[in-house]
């Protein structure tokens, strides 16, 4: 078994731009800290609406390269090394929006036996033996299937790979809290008049916003603003930055948040407010194996 870094990062996301909106900055600080930072995406996000007219003749397969290409970028911008598509390129479909026809597609991630894909998530953790797991809440967020999808598959994984010999000491999922978000928004309406999108986003458009009481760690990525601004770019198709604000295909703007916060939902908190998820680690659980 080859020597692996003391912190070991595994983010579970659905599709190429997600994990640069929720977790960008974590990722650069980590990285720039030495941790080896891991992401899984388990579409190309073929369905993806296009935001710039010269781009919008892709679709489908294309799409995907295409995005495929952004996240490549980004993960650049990022300085993450370690970056997969789940099973492969291709092996699961975009599903599209809930309620949709494309929900119905059997190569789909909707559609796709979880313990099958869990399975194979868990080989992956047991190659990098991650210490800490970040994906989203049962809702996904915000109700896309690909997302609640993803959350199903990481958290089915953790299982399996703990039953197969490494068990990951802290699991959070991806939040908001609700006063952040409030006084964030309350901010960018002062500020709409001098950007380039027409109307506001409401607060609840912004995926995994919960109560402040909810919410166990906070990861202050200011310094790595830049990085996590200059990642989202990358995701041309789906994203136009204004910082500190941003907006998707629809064109509302929502702010671009350079502090992230998570709540750990399992393993123990290593402090009342935690300021780092590897806080609480002890030494010996770098290597820890499950018994």
């Amino acid at each position: 078994m080859p020597e692996l870094p003391d912190r070991r990062l595994l983010l579970v996301h659905a599709h190429p731009d997600d994990e640069s909106i929720n977790n960008g900055a974590t990722m650069a600080k980590y990285t720039a800290e030495g941790a080896r930072v891991t992401l899984i995406t388990c579409t190309l996000g073929e369905l993806g609406e296009v935001i710039p007219p010269e781009l919008r003749h892709l679709t489908g397969a294309a799409l995907g390269a295409h995005r495929l290409g952004e996240l490549t970028a980004a993960m650049r911008e990022l300085g993450v090394a370690d970056f997969r598509l789940l099973g492969g390129k291709g092996r699961y479909g975009d599903s599209g929006m809930m309620g949709l026809a494309d929900n119905d597609d059997p190569a789909c991630l909707w559609q796709a036996d979880v313990d099958a894909a869990a399975g194979t998530l868990a080989e992956v953790i047991l190659e990098v033996r991650p210490q800490v797991l970040v994906t989203y809440d049962p809702d996904g967020g915000y109700g896309h299937p690909d997302h609640i999808q993803a959350h199903r598959i990481a958290m089915r994984a953790a299982e399996l790979a703990a039953d197969a010999g490494w068990e990951i000491p802290k699991i959070y999922w991806n939040r908001v809290p609700r006063a952040v978000a409030d006084a964030a928004f309350a901010r960018l309406r002062e500020d709409l008049p001098g950007l380039p999108f027409g109307k506001s986003a409401a607060v609840d458009d912004v995926p995994g916003v919960v109560d402040d009481a909810r919410i166990t760690t906070v990861i202050d990525g200011t310094a790595h603003a830049a990085a996590k601004a200059a990642a989202m770019r990358a995701h041309a198709t789906q994203i136009e930055v204004a910082e500190p604000y941003f907006a998707l295909s629809n064109e509302l703007a929502q702010p671009l948040f350079t502090t992230e916060y998570y709540e750990l939902v399992r393993g123990e908190a290593g402090a009342e407010t935690e300021s780092d998820l590897f806080a609480g680690l002890a030494p010996g659980q770098a290597t820890r194996e499950a018994s």
